[in-house]
């Protein structure tokens, strides 16, 4: 017997990753919904080998489901979680809104899979958000083996994590300036996107840092361990999908490079690509459709007692939000729910 699973908001781009993810890790699921806002009813989604219509979410009655992908950002989901969860449907939310509330798991199975048995004080679990996804698949593993003391780290977020309206803007922007008359004003963003970098990601709060500088810090806490200090600058950049990450970490004990890269290797989700040469490391360009979190450009950093540099790239809708949520389901179901 599997499971009468919910994608909510298949037709944005994080919910079509959802649903194409289910499919290809042949999820068990014996009823599947596919629910999109009232503007969209009727628009038809994949699902494998099947088309499916979406359903009205206003109207759905989430009564004998057993599991919600969100995909909606925050003001929708604090409407429509919270009907799901009494209903007795486990949320997997995908949006902010839950992330740092104490009763609600912040899960990436890689590192915490165990967190997903607290599910039960709200019937929702949290996804965390992309950037920081990524960059705890691949601490994990160091950690437990040199205890991270504090974290440096500069992002470069591709167009995707804002949605497809950004990636459209990138898109028109870039054709903009080689054709006279049709340049782009910024809309998405508050400068031009195409061949530049945006140094602001979500809003600014009182200490200087953006919001998604202060939610790295909050959820690597949160996953991974509370005493790890972390600072985050995070960037916008002109690529489509994939964000990547340079990381610097001070750890405790001492940990030569040639070490972390065989730590790196052994660990779930990881790829280490790392020859030191021309073309031996990830970019986004190759991690987009790929389901790892990539590691390259392992080495010591001389200028402290314990520290190493690395580069991590990961395809930002999979690992930083559809393949996470699915990879949650599959958690929740062997430890939990126990159908399948």
């Amino acid at each position: 017997m599997g499971y009468k699973v919910v994608v909510v908001g298949a037709t944005g781009n994080v919910g079509k990753e959802m649903l194409s993810i289910l499919a290809e890790r042949e999820f068990p699921v014996d009823e599947i919904a596919a629910l999109a806002s009232r503007k969209s009813l009727g628009t038809e989604v994949s699902f494998g080998d099947r088309t499916l219509k979406t359903k009205d979410l206003d109207t759905f009655d989430f009564t004998g489901w057993d599991i919600a992908l969100f995909a909606i950002g925050s003001d929708a989901t604090k409407v429509y979680a919270p009907k799901a969860a009494a209903a007795g449907c486990v949320v997997i939310d995908n949006s902010s809104l839950y992330r740092y509330d104490p009763d609600v798991p912040l899960v990436v199975p890689e590192v915490n899979a165990e967190a997903v048995d607290g599910y039960a004080k709200k019937n929702i679990i949290a996804n965390p958000n992309c950037s920081t996804a990524q960059m705890v698949v691949a601490l994990k593993p160091l950690h437990d083996r040199a205890k991270i003391k504090r974290v440096v780290v500069s992002t470069y977020q591709s167009v995707s994590g804002t949605g497809k309206e950004a990636m459209d803007e990138l898109w028109n922007q870039t054709k903009g300036l080689f054709v006279i008359g049709q340049d782009v004003a910024p809309s998405v963003y508050p400068k031009q996107i195409a061949f530049n970098v945006i140094p602001h990601i979500d809003v600014f709060l009182d200490s200087g840092d953006t919001k998604e500088e202060w939610k790295m810090v909050a959820e690597t806490k949160k996953i991974l361990d509370p005493s790890i200090k972390v600072s985050a600058t995070c960037v916008r950049v002109p690529v489509f999908v994939g964000h990547s990450e340079s990381i610097n970490i001070e750890t405790e004990d001492f940990l030569d490079w040639e070490e972390a890269t065989e730590i790196l290797r052994e660990a779930p989700g990881v790829l280490v690509i790392d020859k030191r040469e021309a073309g031996g490391y990830m970019t986004p360009v190759e991690a987009a459709g790929e389901d790892a979190t990539y590691v390259s450009r392992i080495r010591q950093d001389n200028t402290i007692e314990n520290g190493l540099n690395f580069w991590c790239v990961s395809d930002n809708l999979r690992k930083g939000a559809a393949l996470n949520a699915v990879q949650i389901a599959e958690v929740l179901g062997k430890r939990c729910l126990k159908k399948g």
